[in-house]
């Protein structure tokens, strides 16, 4: 490895330089964020102007802020799927310039069942890696013991489907890596094949078999539950995965495309597999230091996702922890400064950027702050405008502002709206949970009243609570209804697929427990019962005892 960082040190120099003057840049506009964010909503309405969406908002006539304010209303999804939907048939002006090109489509779950697409164009790309560029310097001026080694990427692909005109659909992260500098991509010792293949313990074995004889020093991804089970499926195929490295081969526990398999070639590593021999005898169980020294981390820390730090911790030690920042298929919101923190500050380089404060959720016409106008302790909900053709969309992620950099807001992730449910990245909305228990209900059974809520432990999964009634099987209940989510929630699929969430069980309780919370509800709430709306999906997440 030595004469390989010497032979690329020169290229690394020259790319690092670029790198750096991004990094110079971004943190020269947080001394100017009014005026960095005046001019970014001025070129893009003025190019966009003549998109369907731009022609109905009357984007010719805005001059400033506030008639974008005025002419746009806070919206959602829903607001701009009438929008993508023409997008996804050809009609690219419907929300991206003329001449613009669409690469892909970002993929993720929507509230209702239908999944969002989100169009990626080069610009929009752009200011994506320039946010991985700007982060990942960071993280290495932090780390410089992880300069020029290995990058291990957990990802999903990009092209989980196709648009009806044949354009891939899928995750950001794929097309990131696929189209990384030639000198990155020679740091990642997985093949992009490898993450796309569909069964989940065959694809973990696959990454950890073909980055466990490198020296990997950075291992990035969105959700710690994926370096959790990459380990652990090491763990589990210990005695599997130490014989491979000293064959040189691939024999995972599961189905790899014949024609992958005898794509990746290895060399037998003895002297690897004594020492993860000899490491395992030693502790007990395979862990990481057995074949990695990994400088850094890197992962989503905030909201609920912390609860997987101590875990990480127990495999991995002290190794540092860097969040990744707020960053959706919608595009990157934070850039994160330091180890052992969710909070980063705003990317105000790449969106404009505005925040409704928490109370305003459910209004019709909610206020909104600008980025420069943001108090130190308070909690908003985020509204975005990019490249992607989103127009003050409200991404429902609630965030708490914890300090400033110049006029800029530093802020962290704390949950997904009022009523979606998160463990493990799968954002379940009380919506898909109430059409999930109709469906089961058209299936045979009978239940008037019910609450879920999710509990993190060895295998996260969500509770059902139910009255019990004569006759009915709850376990079949609990059953259907994780049926149905996985139809209506292609995260909840992704996670319930790859063993990161386990089936719903359900709690039988007393008759007439429900409708006595409730009734309680109703009295502290002055007895307006006219006002009280039932909560089928609870959103704080219950944890097990250590």
């Amino acid at each position: 490895m030595g004469v390989k960082r010497n032979i690329l040190r020169p290229v690394a120099w020259l790319a690092g330089l670029h790198a750096a003057r991004q990094l110079r840049a971004f943190m020269a506009a947080h001394e100017r964020t009014e005026r960095v964010q005046d001019e970014l909503l001025g070129a893009m309405v003025d190019r966009h102007a003549e998109t369907a969406f731009g022609r109905d908002h009357g984007f010719a006539s805005i001059r400033g802020y506030e008639d974008f304010r005025r002419a746009v209303p806070v919206g959602s999804y829903e607001t701009h799927r009438p929008y993508v939907e023409r997008v996804l048939a050809g009609e690219t002006e419907a929300l991206v310039p003329r001449g613009e090109r669409v690469l892909m489509f970002s993929l993720t779950s929507g509230t209702t069942g239908a999944p969002k697409h989100v169009p990626v164009t080069r610009r929009f790309l752009a200011d994506m890696r320039k946010g991985w560029n700007i982060a990942g310097l960071m993280a290495l001026r932090d780390h410089p013991e992880g300069w020029l080694r290995a990058i291990l990427q957990i990802a999903s692909p990009m092209c989980e489907e196709r648009s009806p005109t044949g354009l891939p659909c899928g995750a950001i992260s794929g097309l990131l890596a696929a189209t990384q500098k030639r000198i990155v991509r020679r740091m990642y010792p997985v093949p992009q094949a490898v993450q796309a293949i569909s069964d989940p313990t065959a694809k973990y074995y696959a990454i950890l078999r073909c980055a466990v004889d490198k020296d990997v020093a950075l291992i990035t991804t969105a959700n710690p539950s994926s370096t959790i089970r990459l380990i652990e499926t090491g763990q589990a195929h210990a005695e599997r995965l130490i014989r491979d490295v000293a064959d040189g081969r691939l024999g995972p526990p599961g189905e790899v495309p014949p024609e992958l398999a005898a794509s990746l070639k290895f060399r037998p590593n003895r002297a690897l597999a004594r020492r993860m021999e000899d490491g395992m005898r030693r502790d007990g169980v395979l862990l990481p230091r057995h074949f990695w020294k990994p400088a850094i981390l890197m992962n989503w820390t905030g909201g609920t996702l912390k609860l997987y730090l101590r875990r990480l911790r127990e495999l991995f030690g002290d190794v540092p922890v860097r969040d990744i920042g707020l960053l959706a298929s919608e595009g990157r919101f934070s850039v994160p400064l330091a180890d052992d923190t969710p909070a980063g500050v705003a990317e105000i380089t790449a969106n404009f950027l505005e925040f409704m404060p928490v109370e305003d959720h459910d209004a019709t016409n909610p206020r909104t702050l600008r980025a420069h106008e943001l108090e130190v302790g308070a909690e908003y909900f985020l509204v975005v405008s990019n490249w992607a053709g989103l127009w003050r969309y409200n991404m429902d992620d609630r965030v708490r502002v914890t300090g400033r950099l110049g006029r800029s807001p530093v802020f962290e992730f704390l949950s997904r709206g009022t009523r979606t449910a998160n463990i493990t990245g799968e954002k379940i909305t009380e919506h898909q949970v109430v059409e999930a228990m109709r469906q089961a209900c058209a299936a045979g059974v009978h239940i008037e009243q019910f609450v879920m809520q999710g509990r993190f432990a060895g295998t996260p999964y969500y509770e059902l609570r139910i009255e019990e009634t004569a006759g009915c099987d709850l376990s079949r209940v609990a059953a259907l209804m994780d049926e149905t989510l996985a139809g209506l929630n292609m995260e909840y699929r992704s996670k319930r697929h790859s063993g990161r969430l386990g089936p719903i069980r359900a709690v039988a309780l007393q008759a007439g427990t429900l409708k006595k919370a409730e009734a309680d509800k109703v009295r502290a709430r002055w007895g307006r019962s006219e006002q009280y709306k039932h909560q089928y999906l609870l959103t704080e997440v219950l944890q097990d005892e250590p």
